[in-house]
C-alpha cells in the first residue's frame, strides 16, 4: 500500500494525466482540440460533487467554472481566483500517460521503463539530488507527465475539497476556473471574466516547491515562409531558389547565443519550435521572448530585417513573415499596487515550512494575460520539473505543500 493512497491531492492528479488533453497550434479551433473538453466535464462534475457554486461548464469553449462562498464572518469582502489549465503541451504526446510513483528516492539514476529505454539521472537533472528520501511521480518515459497543470488543477481542486469539508475556516469567497490553450497562448481568449468575478487571483502554474513569480517573458509568435524554384538538379544553376536552404540562411541570420539552451534568467531568445521544406516551399515557426520590452521589440525588428534582406537578396516575395504578439509582461500591473499578492504568498510559504523563491519565470502564464485585463494575478509553484517532456516530473509532497500553502492564502485573502 502506497502512502498516498489516501492523498487527495495526489490521487486526483493521477486520474486527470491520464486524461488526454494536448492542445494544438495547428487548428485554428478554440478549443484548439476537442479532447480537452473530457477533463472539462470532470472537473465540473467533481465541482458539483464537492459542493462548490455557481459551477459552470462553457461547453463551446471549454471553460470550467465554479465559486466557493465566503465565511460568514467574511462576506462583503474581497474575492480571490485560483486558476489553472487542464492543457498539455503540443510538444510531446500526452495519450496514454503511465504515471508511476516511486517513494523514498534514493537520489540516483531513475530507470523509467523498456517502453522507453530512458533513464532519468541527477548527472543531467542535478535537482533530482533535492528530492532524497521523497517521492517522485513519474512516466514510462514515452509520454510527458502532464504536471503542467494538472499538478495545479489537482491542488485547487484539492485544496476546494477541503474548505467544503470543513466550514470552520474561515476565508472570503474565492473563484475558480479552469482553463483550456494555455500552452499555445490562447488560454484567455474566450474567458468570461464575468464569472471569474474576482479582485485578484493566482495561477498555479509554477515549477519546484517555493516558486513564487510575477515577472514573465513579452511574447510573439513568427512563421516565416519562403517560396522558391523548382528546377531538374541538372540544369539548376543560376535557376533554382532552394526555399529550405534560404530558410536556413534566414535562421542563421538569428543571434547564435540568443536561443532557449543558451540563455537563463532575464535572458531572451528565439526559439525555433517547427520547420518543414523543400525546394519548392519551406515554413518555420518561431516564439520570441524577451523580459525586457525594448529588447523585446529589438529581436522581433532582428527577425524583420532577417527577412527583408532575404527578399533583397532572392527577389521580393522569397520569405514572407507572419509575427504576432501573445502576451506581455506583467511586471507592471503587479508593481501598480498589489505587490501584496507577492508578500502573502510569501508569508503563506513560511508559514509551513517553504522557503520563498521570488524570479522570473522564463515563459508565461495564463495570469500575464489576466492581469492586463484587470485581474492581478502571479504565479505560484505546484511541484514539477522539465515540463513538455518525457523526462517531466514531480514531487508528491511538494504537491501536499501546495495545497498547505494555497489553503493558507486564502485564509488571510
Amino acid at each position: 500500500m502506497s502512502k498516498f493512497d489516501n492523498s487527495e491531492v495526489i490521487q486526483r492528479f493521477l486520474k486527470y494525466v491520464k486524461i488526454d488533453t494536448q492542445s494544438s497550434e495547428e487548428t485554428g479551433t478554440s478549443p484548439s482540440t476537442e479532447k480537452q473538453k473530457e477533463l472539462g466535464r470532470i472537473l465540473t462534475a467533481e465541482l458539483k460533487e464537492i459542493g462548490a457554486s455557481d459551477v459552470f461548464f462553457d461547453e463551446e469553449h471549454c471553460y470550467v467554472y465554479g465559486r466557493i462562498p465566503a465565511s460568514e464572518s467574511k462576506k462583503g469582502g474581497k474575492t480571490l481566483a485560483l486558476i489553472a489549465h487542464m492543457d498539455t503541451s503540443p510538444e510531446s504526446s500526452g495519450k496514454d500517460v503511465k504515471p508511476r510513483i516511486i517513494e523514498n528516492y534514493d537520489g540516483g539514476d531513475v530507470y523509467l521503463g523498456d517502453a522507453s529505454g530512458l533513464t532519468l539521472s541527477p548527472s543531467q537533472y542535478p535537482e533530482l539530488k533535492d528530492y532524497v528520501g521523497q517521492s517522485l511521480i513519474v512516466t514510462d518515459g514515452t509520454t510527458l507527465l502532464g504536471a503542467d497543470d494538472k499538478a495545479g488543477v489537482a491542488e485547487i481542486m484539492a485544496t476546494a475539497s477541503y474548505l467544503l469539508k470543513h466550514p470552520e475556516v474561515e476565508h472570503g469567497e474565492i473563484s475558480i476556473c479552469f482553463t483550456p490553450d494555455e500552452e499555445i497562448g490562447s488560454g484567455v481568449d474566450n474567458i468570461d471574466m464575468n464569472r471569474v468575478k474576482a479582485d485578484y487571483g493566482y495561477t498555479v502554474d509554477g515549477g519546484a516547491i517555493g516558486e513564487l513569480e510575477y515577472e514573465n517573458f513579452n511574447a510573439a509568435g513568427a512563421t516565416v515562409k519562403v517560396k522558391g524554384v523548382t528546377v531538374h538538379p541538372g540544369e539548376a544553376k543560376n535557376k533554382m531558389k532552394h526555399a529550405a536552404r534560404i530558410a536556413m540562411e534566414l535562421d542563421a541570420m538569428l543571434p547564435a547565443q540568443a536561443k532557449p539552451q543558451f540563455t537563463e534568467g532575464y535572458e531572451g531568445f528565439f526559439y525555433l519550435t517547427e520547420m518543414e521544406g523543400s525546394t519548392e516551399e519551406a515554413t518555420f515557426h518561431y516564439i520570441i521572448r524577451d523580459h525586457d520590452m525594448a529588447k523585446f521589440e529589438e529581436k522581433k525588428e532582428i527577425l524583420r530585417s532577417a527577412v527583408t534582406y532575404m527578399n533583397a537578396k532572392y527577389g521580393e516575395g522569397t520569405a514572407q513573415l507572419t509575427l504576432k504578439d501573445q502576451y506581455y509582461n506583467m511586471r507592471e500591473k503587479i508593481e501598480e499596487g498589489n505587490m501584496f499578492l507577492i508578500d502573502n504568498a510569501k508569508a503563506c510559504m513560511e508559514k509551513v515550512g517553504v522557503v520563498p523563491k521570488v524570479q522570473p519565470i522564463r515563459g508565461g502564464t495564463d495570469g500575464a494575460r489576466l492581469s492586463f485585463m484587470g485581474l492581478p494575478c502571479p504565479n505560484i509553484c505546484t511541484g514539477g520539473h522539465n515540463y513538455h517532456g518525457r523526462y517531466e516530473y514531480v514531487c508528491a509532497e511538494s504537491m501536499e505543500k501546495v495545497v498547505q500553502i494555497l489553503l493558507e492564502i486564502v485564509k488571510i485573502s
